[in-house]
């Protein structure tokens, strides 16, 4: 193939014979919709490889960048394209706008640059054409990739700088939170909305009294309320739009030091994480300690909760969660101080195993040495035991301040409902106003022009089914409401905190809501349990620095606590002497003795126990005649015949007692007459 002389010496015949690569991308899809001059320019680029010789059928675009930055920070499925094609020793030359298109990282560029000195691809861009065989031009090409890092890094940070030191002085805008906006002077003020603000601190106040995101979202859900919601962007810029609460947004309130009254920039962090291909993938992380934020000013507006409130809510939210070394929420379960025990030997957290049929029989156990390999448990004690004397000492601790308890229950409850009514009052008002505004549009209007009288009539119409639909679910929510007590039911009701342990004890009360009590008051309990000891000790540190130490017993194993005591066993023995086994079940009872399990005594049970101790009974020591075993060898028959002939009145037989072994008469006088019988 001869060269055509207005060629440039680079392009030689072996670059024409393989295909022409023209690169497009634009880093933002703002950029595609109004720089599309640039794009132009950029497919341009077709008409310069066809003027460089390169048929039409060998060049190729490669567009699927567009939109997508060549910083590194995303994946690019044009540049793979790219780079796998020059692999491949498919493609003859590269083009593009400027070296900066292909790629702004270093790491990317320098790959591609390597690869095409290896297989023999010239770079061609709109200030020349590059042989990456050549020393020259790959010096130069390379100082052209690093100028355009260059000008990404100082655009980056005179950009940052910028907006860093706007921000240091708390004057830096962004998208506030919902219940916040900017008044005309560019501070950040609470939303003239009263109901907007309703909700949001009904949200904080929910999470105060349920320590529970989702118990956030389930107040609001049960309530049938409604949360707001600002957009942005768009024709609904700036509109509040009310919908479900869902939990995310609880967290995203609760984790937000804005509703402090702080202002708050580098609260995220940009991480990058790099995978098994090379490529680098970014990630936003929360940074959740004060002192990474870069900019922090407390009291800098009005604020929806004190700062102190914040912190506790984020140690709240720190203490729900199930996956660490914390105690986790209180969840269900019969055991009622999971999360809260410490193993004494080791320090972990101690769980609970159900056992038993059913899982009947909780356990506390530390598993640190399962952890470590050790296949043996530190620590490990029954749940009922434990359970039952911590609570013993909460109902101590609460009979002092019993009538307060009793207070704040009810002022709790009364502060909910006018919070979830007050919120439905702020509703159905809004939904008022609209109506009314309406209406007042459709009466102003000009009732010739039917073509807007018929518009606002259609949205007058549809306002007034919304007033109408809210009204109506209002007034299923208020049939619903909780009873509210009288002067003379609050007396009542005050009565009932003289009777604490009966509520405590009570069906009704769940284990979820004591675990609830015993961690409002209790810090944690360590535990100290030695295997093969009867006793072990537990230390209880309360949530007002208090500490108390109480030392229990370990129960029986299952055999030695259905074992009568020795001296049950002995009264049995003396009693024996000259009472039967009716006589002695009823003169235990009577006595009020009862078996180990609480039971009361029976026939068979005394039976047993003389059986099991070889207690002889009355029937043993006064037994008048003989045995049906003695009686069928001394007659030489078996003992079926004895029987036998016992029912049929020819042997003489009787028994003290039902149940008692049959007593045979025989003697000189009668016995060769009884064997007559059976010759």
């Amino acid at each position: 193939m001869k060269q055509n002389p207005s060629v440039p010496p680079k392009v030689r015949a072996e670059h024409l014979g393989r295909e022409a690569l023209v690169y497009v991308r634009q880093s933002t899809m703002a950029q595609v919709r109004f720089n599309q001059e640039s794009t132009h320019r950029q497919y341009a680029l077709r008409e310069r490889a066809l003027s460089l010789g390169w048929p039409e059928e060998h060049i190729r675009v490669i567009d699927g960048d567009l939109g997508i930055s060549g910083s590194g920070r995303s994946r690019r499925p044009g540049f793979a394209q790219l780079v796998t094609s020059v692999s491949l020793g498919e493609v003859g030359a590269v083009f593009g706008l400027e070296i900066s298109r292909l790629a702004r990282s270093s790491a990317d560029l320098m790959k591609l640059l390597e690869l095409c000195s290896l297989f023999g691809t010239l770079v061609i861009d709109e200030d020349g054409i590059y042989d990456m065989a050549d020393f020259n031009d790959r010096l130069l090409i390379g100082l052209k990739g690093t100028m355009g890092e260059a000008e990404l890094h100082f655009l980056h940070a005179r950009m940052i700088g910028g907006k860093e030191n706007a921000a240091s002085r708390g004057e830096l805008r962004f998208p506030l939170p919902v219940g916040y906006v900017y008044d005309p002077d560019g501070k950040p003020v609470m939303d003239p909305d009263e109901e907007v603000r309703h909700a949001v601190s009904t949200l904080f106040r929910v999470f105060r009294s349920s320590g529970s995101a989702y118990g956030v979202v389930r107040y609001f859900a049960e309530n049938n309320l409604s949360f707001p919601k600002r957009a942005y962007g768009g024709v609904w810029d700036g509109k509040i739009t009310w919908g479900t609460l869902t939990h995310s947004r609880v967290l995203t309130a609760i984790h937000n030091p804005s509703y402090a009254g702080a202002y708050v920039y580098g609260r995220y962090r940009d991480n990058k994480t790099i995978h098994s291909d090379g490529h680098f993938t970014h990630h936003t992380v929360r940074l959740t300690d004060r002192n990474d934020w870069k900019v922090f000013i407390p009291d800098h507006h009005p604020a929806y909760i004190s700062w102190e409130e914040f912190e506790e809510n984020q140690k709240c939210l720190d203490s729900n969660r199930t996956n660490s070394e914390r105690c986790g929420p209180a969840r269900e379960g019969a055991a009622l101080l999971p999360g809260i025990l410490l193993c004494g030997k080791c320090g972990r957290r101690m769980t609970v195993r159900y056992t038993g049929t059913g899982g009947i029989r909780p356990r506390y156990e530390c598993v640190g040495r399962w952890e470590h390999g050790n296949k043996a448990t530190c620590s490990s004690v029954p749940a009922d035991i434990l359970d039952r004397a911590v609570s013993e000492k909460i109902l101590s601790i609460m009979k002092p301040s019993q009538l307060e308890i009793s207070l704040k229950v009810m002022h709790s409850i009364c502060d909910a409902d006018k919070m979830s009514d007050r919120q439905w009052l702020l509703a159905v008002e809004r939904a008022q106003y609209e109506a009314d505004r309406a209406e007042k549009q459709f009466m102003l209007a000009d009732p010739e022009n039917r073509l807007v009288v018929r518009s606002l009539e259609t949205n007058w119409n549809q306002k007034l089914k919304e007033l109408e639909k809210i009204k109506q679910d209002y007034t299923v929510y208020h049939s619903k409401k909780p009873w509210v007590p009288s002067k003379e039911e609050e007396r009542d009701i005050l009565d009932l905190a003289r009777k604490i342990p009966e509520v405590w004890n009570a069906p009704s009360s769940t284990s979820k809501e004591k675990k609830r009590i015993i961690r409002i008051l209790i810090e944690d309990i360590t535990v100290l349990s030695e295997k093969r000891h009867p006793d072990f000790s537990i230390g209880i540190r309360f949530r007002s620095g208090k500490h108390e130490y109480l030392s229990l017993k370990k129960p029986l194993p299952c055999a030695d606590s259905r074992r009568h005591t020795k001296d049950t066993v002995a009264l049995i023995r003396e009693l024996a002497s000259y009472m039967d086994d009716y006589e002695i079940a009823d003169h235990l009872n009577q006595n009020g003795l009862t078996t180990p399990e609480g039971k009361s005594f029976t026939y068979a049970g005394v039976r047993w126990i003389r059986y099991k101790h070889d207690i002889s009974g009355p029937y043993q020591r006064n037994r008048q005649g003989i045995s049906v075993a003695e009686a069928a060898k001394l007659l030489g028959i078996s003992t079926g015949k004895v029987y036998y002939g016992i029912s049929a009145g020819k042997i003489p037989a009787r028994k003290q007692h039902p149940g008692w072994p049959w007593e045979i008469s025989i003697d000189h006088t009668n016995l060769e007459s009884i064997k007559a019988l059976y010759t």
